[in-house]
């Protein structure tokens, strides 16, 4: 099932897909433009911890001329960041150069210390889009993200759906596409990162407990490009949606 978390007449409400539109929980049923979209934090719960990783890639890490990293670049998020599907990003006066990461996104469903990979996905309740934008004028360096690169409000759209586990038989088989005004940039595969999603879960479940909720963002592949207040992004992940946002 798609889950998703709406504004409707004032009101935020659960939803899910239906044929293209919205099932609310309420038992209507609407179009996917009559509503605001919120992140899908919901039905599972709100994060208490956001880790995002840097240089996931192999080929982004070629991008940008560095070694590809041994053990995972991870940061962490503000919840504050987060905004919804169809919203509007900010890009900061004088900024010379900031570019969108599409990034599949994992929402762990049940605590998770200590798991072992082979009981990962046991642990994980579904996968979600991220775009996690970034501002290069802000980096200290690719290993040391400042505050400012990633937890700006608004700053990293996520949606439009929650996608349940069972319906993504395997996120490690995923294409990634992001286009911007229309004009595809970006194309890669979750089968390319160098640390899978069943390793990250043990990983950081070996020296913190992950909540119910909590996100993993996953990082992104090569072919980022500078945007522009005015484009359009959209951030695809195959079998979980097209994540639109628009720059001001």
């Amino acid at each position: 099932m798609k889950h998703a978390r709406v504004i409707h007449e004032g009101r935020a409400v659960r939803a899910a897909e239906r044929d293209g539109r919205l099932l609310l929980e309420t038992g209507v049923l609407v179009d996917a433009d009559a509503v605001a979209w919120l992140p899908p934090l919901e039905p599972v719960a709100r994060p208490r911890t956001i880790l995002a990783l840097g240089l996931n890639y192999a080929d982004h890490a070629r991008e940008l001329a560095f070694k590809a990293p041994d053990e995972p670049l991870a940061f962490l998020k503000g919840e504050r960041a987060l905004t919804g599907h169809r919203q509007c990003t900010r890009r900061p006066p004088g900024v010379d150069f900031m570019h969108y990461e599409c990034e599949l996104t994992v929402v762990i469903g049940r605590t998770a210390r200590r798991v072992r990979r082979a009981d990962a996905f046991d642990f994980i309740a579904g996968y979600t889009v991220a775009n996690d934008y970034a501002i290069r004028d802000y980096l200290e360096n690719w290993y040391r993200p400042n505050l400012r690169v990633k937890n700006r409000d608004g700053a990293t759209p996520l949606g439009p759906f929650l996608v349940d586990r069972d319906d993504v038989p395997d996120p490690m088989a995923l294409a990634l596409q992001t286009t911007v005004n229309g004009r595809v940039t970006q194309r890669g595969h979750t089968r390319d990162m160098i640390f899978d999603v069943p390793f990250l879960v043990e990983y950081f479940s070996s020296f913190m407990t992950l909540q119910p909720g909590d996100l993993i963002l996953t990082g992104t592949p090569d072919g980022v490009v500078d945007c522009r207040p005015g484009d359009v992004v959209v951030t695809e992940i195959e079998g979980l949606g097209a994540l639109v946002n628009t720059i001001e």
